[in-house]
């Protein structure tokens, strides 16, 4: 990091964001800045605990208003969605980062993310975006105990992603569902689950939580007063998926 001289660093408020956040702060000082993209997409959640996890290491955030259902081809959902999205990002923070001096723009993509069907990396390419941590050799696993051991807040945080992914590919996306996805998983998170994800297919809802927080959701009363709060949001149906959560499962064939 301290041959970046200065760097812009896209933060999202995940471990991985912060563990670069937080190093690229400890060896650059006020040369380091976060830039939090927030969007219809960004759960408010989210944002308000990336603004918590700046203030925590006294870095400057800067929040940069997007709004990534302005692009037709985002609505719409398909394959490119995350590269669309990533596209519009980057092609904000490069002249951002000039515009303040700032030599790089940097992301918190690692090892385990290579591996993965993430169009958003060839957008980090394309706009010359570095990831320190996979320069670093480092995975998912190295990043929580490197986290852990500087004391990070949000270490064993579980991992997130933007509301977009919770409908199934080729759905449009619109406001109004991205608001009640956001809804639904609020009263899971408000009970206390922390893995959660409720996937909308066709306005149908399937409920994922941690494979450890399984038995608790499918206990009777627990899974009556979900089922009654996220069809009171106005989904058609409510399933509890016995498989528990699993990465880009909301294109699994619908229920």
């Amino acid at each position: 990091m301290g041959d970046m001289d200065s760097a812009l660093v896209a933060f999202s408020g995940g471990v991985d964001s912060t563990l670069v956040l937080k190093v690229a702060h400890d060896v650059l000082g006020a040369r380091a800045v976060a830039v939090t993209a927030v969007s219809p997409t960004f759960p408010a959640i989210e944002l308000a605990l990336s603004q918590t996890i700046c203030a925590e290491l006294g870095v400057r955030q800067i929040i940069h208003e997007t709004d990534q259902l302005r692009d037709s081809e985002f609505v719409m959902n398909t394959t490119s969605r995350c590269y669309r999205c990533k596209t519009d990002l980057y092609s904000a923070l490069v002249p951002m980062a000039s515009g303040l001096g700032l030599a790089y723009v940097v992301n918190g993509t690692q090892c385990d993310d290579l591996g993965d069907d993430r169009p958003g990396l060839q957008a980090a390419r394309e706009h010359r975006v570095r990831s320190p941590l996979v320069e670093a050799g480092m995975g998912k696993t190295a990043v929580r105990q490197a986290a852990r051991r500087l004391g990070l807040s949000n270490w064993d945080k579980p991992a997130a992603a933007c509301l977009s992914s919770r409908i199934v590919r080729g759905e449009t996306i619109t406001v109004e569902r991205l608001r009640r996805i956001e809804a639904a998983e609020a009263v899971l998170l408000d009970e206390g689950f922390r893995q959660v994800r409720v996937r909308d297919h066709g306005g149908h809802a399937r409920v994922e939580v941690g494979q450890e927080e399984l038995s608790r959701l499918v206990e009777p009363r627990m899974r009556d007063h979900v089922t009654s709060r996220l069809t009171a949001l106005g989904f058609a149906s409510v399933t509890l998926d016995p498989a528990g959560y699993r990465p880009g499962s909301a294109n699994i064939p619908t229920i």
